[in-house]
């Protein structure tokens, strides 16, 4: 008789469980418009770029502007809340003149209170070579007085489409007079 009621129980409360975990599935996901499984690839390309970003701030022609400050800003040690738009360019090497092979566009934005600290969000857009027309999408916290900094790569475009990875960032030279800065920059990027 135990085991029967047992059975019993088991088959009047199965459904009423599935329909209850149904519908609390159902709201959990109420936005998400469609879901599939996706076999990833074997192998994914690992790649390694090296190049120079140019911020150029002085001069006829800068190629990074300040665009908002915040009022606070004149009393402020760290210019927290000045943004600057960039359209920066990248070289092969330090020096301006060497071959050009894409531009870093964007914005930084001074975010520490206290120290030194930029916001980095910035596309580098490649200009040359079989990466023409492709970017690679950076983001993330720039301790501009550390040797090394690292930031992440959180997407792109073309064959960098669903990137990831991290840049590092070391500043190669920077005019104390101009502020114009030359940061060397090492992309990893993992990409299909």
């Amino acid at each position: 008789m135990d085991k029967l009621f047992s059975i019993l129980t088991t088959l009047l409360l199965l459904p009423l469980l599935s329909a209850s975990s149904w519908a609390y599935s159902e709201e959990q996901s109420s936005f998400v418009l469609g879901e599939k499984r996706v076999k990833k690839p074997v192998y994914e390309t690992q790649s390694h770029f090296r190049f120079f970003w140019h911020d150029i701030v002085s001069g006829p022609s800068p190629t990074s502007v300040r665009v908002a400050q915040a009022p606070s800003e004149k009393n402020s040690t760290t210019f927290f809340g000045t943004i600057v738009m960039i359209d920066d360019p990248l070289t092969v090497g330090p020096e301006l003149s060497t071959e050009l092979v894409g531009r870093a566009q964007g914005f930084y934005a001074f975010s520490g209170k206290d120290s030194f600290g930029l916001l980095m969000a910035m596309t580098f857009v490649f200009t040359q070579g079989e990466y023409t027309n492709s970017t690679v999408v950076v983001m993330g916290r720039d301790d501009i007085f550390s040797e090394v900094r690292e930031m992440a790569v959180v997407g792109g475009s073309g064959p960098f489409r669903h990137a990831t990875g991290y840049a590092q960032a070391r500043t190669h030279s920077h005019d104390n007079n101009t502020h114009d800065a030359i940061v060397q920059y090492d992309v990893f990027v993992t990409h299909s």
